[in-house]
């Protein structure tokens, strides 16, 4: 390849460049060489994407980004919208050389901040600490809901409503309004049986 863009360059009249015999065998070579390489790029990138079913919603050129960035997770932090949806960046605390440790999740969606329950790692391939986001953001959201649950019945909505993200204050008060409808059912089956 250098001997070939090094004789192009110091010809600098293409006519003279590509008449000379060698110059078509030699771009089919190169050619092939670039499509076996090629190839095996997009084998790789599928085996990430059957690793981790996200990237499968990713672009290829952001796929090849984040893959060649996944040992620095700062620079992967740029494709999260791409990754998740309404997840604008993870909060990271830099700990020195060390890998960065995810403290939380800011939403692109509003101004909403959602704080893990404690704080994640991100260590080993990038398809593998991802995944691990996924299941903190599930236990976090769980526990966080759990709380929620409790602190509804003793706070004033709106003091409730401050507290806590948006999925959580809809959770919970669809699990109330649930509560609430069972209540009135078993109410009202009641009183019927007394009336008979």
């Amino acid at each position: 390849m250098k001997r070939i863009l090094a004789d192009a360059y110091a010809k600098k009249i293409s006519l003279l460049y590509c008449t000379q015999e060698w110059v078509i065998p030699d771009l089919e070579r190169v050619e092939k060489a670039l499509s076996v390489c090629e190839k095996a790029l997009l084998d790789f990138m599928d085996s990430k994407r059957r690793a981790f079913p996200r990237f499968y919603f990713v672009a290829q050129n952001d796929l090849l980004d984040i893959l060649s960035n996944g040992n620095n997770p700062s620079k992967v932090m740029i494709h999260m919208p791409k990754i998740f949806q309404a997840i604008d960046t993870l909060e990271l605390k830099e700990d020195g050389d060390e890998r960065p440790q995810a403290m939380g999740i800011h939403s692109s969606v509003g101004k909403e901040f959602v704080d893990f329950c404690e704080p994640l790692k991100l260590v080993n391939k990038v398809e593998n600490y991802l995944d691990d986001v996924i299941n903190r953001m599930r236990l976090s959201i769980k526990t966080i809901a759990a709380d929620s649950l409790k602190r509804f019945m003793v706070k004033t909505k709106r003091d409730w409503l401050e507290d806590d993200p948006a999925q959580v204050s809809l959770l919970v008060n669809l699990v109330n309004w649930v509560k609430s409808v069972e209540i009135a059912f078993k109410a009202n089956a009641m009183a019927k049986a007394f009336d008979d």
